[in-house]
């Protein structure tokens, strides 16, 4: 598709944006200057939406609230629901039946796009992949965006944002979710990336199997001459790897492979692409700690490479990359003691990783909101590695019952999160850590992980030294 053609495609057609998000607040404008007719719908009423109705109203597009959301279906070409906005809900399955044209948000940013999309996906891990893999096109020399699912406090950039603002030379690295590959047909990244799966959003998904589903359809539009990136470790990537048109790249920490592949070899980062081995750096030059950010790295190593990144930049980041906010991030050392922010752990896979990553005695603080998640997994870790456990949240009682069922007895209940450091502070002993690692989203108490996190930190920077 040219470019006049990409930028015309949208012209004079009736756009109908579900949800008043940031998705929504960030698609309204770019639909709108390639010349759509922009409506957005939202069932929440207009007290229930604060600020965000204010930043809607400014947008100057038509809007449909409340009992009327269902109205903006009317004659409209194309649906754009928020990632937010659930495939069963009221509003999106009158869409289905009308037999209208749903494309997610990353989608309309695809087909907008004339910059390279390398596009990172999975449960775990991919946050920190896109923005190294980000910092490693940087290194290169190459104006790069990272956009999409990512959120690391100053890092919130939606894609289609990033697809109207780039070159044709400026390449997006985009972390997307499994929401948003709901509503995917056309969305095709240059060099996709799924750094593992494991069960989670079993709140949202109505099963494990509908969930990895989404996670494949990240690869499902590419071609021979695209790249997919893949975890050859993790069962349920591997699955999506062993059938796949575009050019695969396995990563594998354990073991190398005589194919196109990411390992560690002797004790050495290396990558082999185009029948060579290549060098990149030893893996004890990483500053991010963990066997999940080894792993991290090879895809984005995998991924920068293939791209046609050099060695040395890739290296270059590597070694300077510090990590990512609210994971592991470490926010104050008081009386010997670390306190760790690691609140973008929101499933129980990821506490798992973190917990096994910390490699000391350490205190938890759990808890919040299930995703319909089984704590058993995290039961044994903390059994295994925590000296004391704080669960606060809805999910409080099950996350303990599973530690007891462990044999982890030292386990306190809280009411609040300032009450969770307070209780931990008053266990820990120099040379543990106390980390805040929920397993759960934040629902229950904070608006997101990103607040609860400021909230962690905040709140340590309050506690006088000793």
């Amino acid at each position: 598709m040219t470019t006049a053609v990409k930028t015309r495609q949208f012209e004079g057609k009736r756009i109908a944006l579900i949800g008043i998000g940031r998705t929504g607040l960030a698609a309204a404008p770019v639909l709108s200057h390639h010349g759509a007719k922009v409506v957005i719908a939202d069932t929440a009423q207009e007290a229930e939406l604060g600020a965000r109705l204010g930043a809607a109203r400014a947008l100057d597009v038509e809007l449909f609230l409340g009992k009327t959301a269902l109205s903006a279906l009317d004659g409209a070409d194309i649906v754009v629901p928020s990632p937010g906005v659930p495939r069963d809900a009221p509003i999106l399955r009158d869409a289905v039946r009308r037999g209208m044209r749903i494309c997610s948000e990353i989608e309309i940013a695809y087909l907008l796009a004339e910059a390279p999309i390398l596009a990172v996906t999975g449960t775990n891990g991919k946050t920190t992949t896109a923005i190294l893999l980000g910092e490693m096109l940087r290194a290169d020399g190459r104006k790069t965006f990272v956009a999409g699912n990512v959120s690391a406090d100053d890092v919130k950039l939606p894609l289609i944002t990033a697809a109207h603002e780039a070159q044709a030379d400026e390449p997006i690295v985009a972390e997307v979710s499994s929401f948003q590959l709901e509503w995917v047909h056309e969305f095709r990244p240059k060099v996709g990336i799924l750094t593992n799966i494991t069960p989670d959003h079993l709140n949202r998904h109505h099963d494990v199997s509908e969930y990895v589903g989404c996670k494949a359809r990240l690869f499902a539009a590419q071609r021979p001459d695209d790249v997919a990136v893949v975890n050859a470790v993790n069962r349920y990537a591997r699955e999506i790897g062993q059938d796949l048109v575009s050019r695969r790249i396995w990563f594998d920490r354990q073991h190398c492979r005589p194919t196109d592949s990411a390992c560690v070899r002797g004790g050495q980062i290396v990558v082999r692409w185009d029948d060579r081995e290549i060098p990149i750096c030893r893996a004890d030059e990483l500053q991010i700690p963990g066997t999940h950010n080894l792993e991290n790295a090879l895809a984005a190593s995998a991924a920068a490479i293939a791209f046609g990144a050099e060695p040395d930049a890739v290296a270059e980041a590597l070694r300077k990359f510090e990590g990512v906010v609210h994971r592991m991030e470490p926010v104050r050392r008081i009386g010997g003691v670390l306190y760790i922010n690691n609140s973008m752990c929101t499933n129980v896979d990821a506490a798992v990783r973190s917990l096994d990553a910390v490699g000391g005695p350490v205190v938890v603080i759990a808890g919040g909101v299930s995703k319909n998640s089984d704590f058993a997994p995290l039961g044994a870790a903390l059994a295994r590695g925590a000296r004391h456990l704080v669960v606060l949240g809805r999910a409080a009682d099950e996350i303990a019952e599973a530690a007891r069922e462990a044999g982890l007895t030292s386990i306190s209940h809280a009411d609040s999160l300032e009450e969770a450091v307070t209780r931990a502070t008053a266990v820990a002993l120099p040379g543990d850590a106390v980390m805040l690692s929920p397993a759960c989203a934040s629902f229950d108490m904070f608006q997101d992980f990103e607040q609860r996190g400021e909230a962690f930190r905040q709140i340590v920077r309050s506690i006088p030294n000793v």
